[in-house]
């Protein structure tokens, strides 16, 4: 299994480009950078000569063509793309290697989230950045990462993790892994609706801890895109209450990681407390950065890594936990 071990591994170092490219595509305002799937204004490229950008934007338009705009998007595609190239052939090796069936049914089932992915990626297009496409497509981001992180762990003969077993924490260690899905589907609906900013203050929210929100309406998940979601629609009370929900839960994060952490310590895992607990601080650190600083570019690409990064560790305690 020494070759799906190696290339899981590679995906998922592959992963975490494609969650920043993700990410970046999304905070330069770039869903839209390519109006068209899966080409780019019907390039297999980005246009680049004034001549292919003229026919670009006969072809479309109502979207005038933004090469700024349209490399995120490009390059976000390839790399994704690549991604799910890599998935296929661990789905031929699990079959040429046949050792293990239930690394060839996840290895399966990974390419044929790696294509809903894809179907996502073009609806996101197609639909004009509905929200709760968006929002799925980019959380699935963060799937993909733990779905090759699991396969790796399978796939791998490591002795130094059989003696970390720690099955006497498994309901701290589900219920941490929950909250903080739970809080990175808040991060992605924050971004994905342009809420980022909406309290641009801290520790209040917009001089205030308990400012005006408009929670039908910001968790609305079936909202009017209008002629595209560009920017949003939303108006400033929904927001608030999408961005002042994520702070919350944050709070809740870090009281349930305390904990978790406050166990760990005591155990043969007692490493990933400490981990877990540096991971902490500097996601709560950048996130508050991004409020203060109004959301600067790589801070903001920062804070979804170190989000995926907390996800594959909570997911490591997890697989200590459950493993038989």
């Amino acid at each position: 299994m020494t070759n799906i071990r190696n290339l899981s591994f590679f995906a998922i170092c592959l992963a975490f480009v494609v969650i920043a490219l993700g990410a970046w595509t999304r905070l330069v305002d770039a869903g839209l950078g390519c109006p068209d799937w899966p080409g780019c204004y019907g390039f297999i490229v980005f246009p680049t000569s004034e001549m292919d950008i003229v026919v670009a934007e006969s072809r479309f338009p109502t979207f005038p063509y933004d090469i700024n705009k349209a490399i995120p998007e490009v390059v976000h595609r390839y790399f994704a793309a690549t991604l799910g190239l890599v998935a296929i052939i661990m789905v031929y090796l699990s079959f040429k290697q046949n050792e293990n069936k239930s690394i060839r049914r996840w290895s399966i089932g990974l390419l044929a989230f790696i294509c809903c992915q894809g179907l996502f990626g073009y609806l996101t297009v197609s639909l004009k950045l509905l929200p709760i496409i968006v929002t799925g497509h980019l959380f699935g981001g963060f799937t993909t990462l733990i779905l090759f992180f699991y396969i790796f762990l399978m796939s791998g003969n490591f002795k130094s993790l059989e003696v970390m077993r720690i099955p006497n924490l498994k309901g701290i260690a589900a219920l941490a892994f929950i909250i903080l899905a739970i809080q990175i589907f808040l991060g992605v609906w924050t971004s994905t609706n342009y809420a980022s900013l909406a309290c641009a203050d801290f520790p209040t929210c917009q001089g205030t801890y308990f400012p005006e929100m408009d929670f039908k309406n910001g968790f609305n998940m079936a909202q009017e895109v209008g002629p595209n979601y560009l920017y949003g629609l939303l108006d400033n009370p929904a927001r608030v209450a999408i961005h002042y929900s994520h702070r919350v839960t944050a709070i809740l994060v870090t009281i349930v990681f305390v904990i978790l952490m406050s166990k760990l310590w005591f155990s043969p895992a007692a490493p990933l407390a400490s981990t877990l607990g540096v991971l902490l601080l500097t996601q709560i650190s950048l996130g508050i950065i991004n409020v203060v600083y109004v959301l600067p570019l790589y801070i903001a690409i920062a804070h979804n890594l170190i989000a995926a990064t907390l996800l594959a560790t909570i997911f490591m305690v997890n697989y200590l936990a459950w493993k038989k």
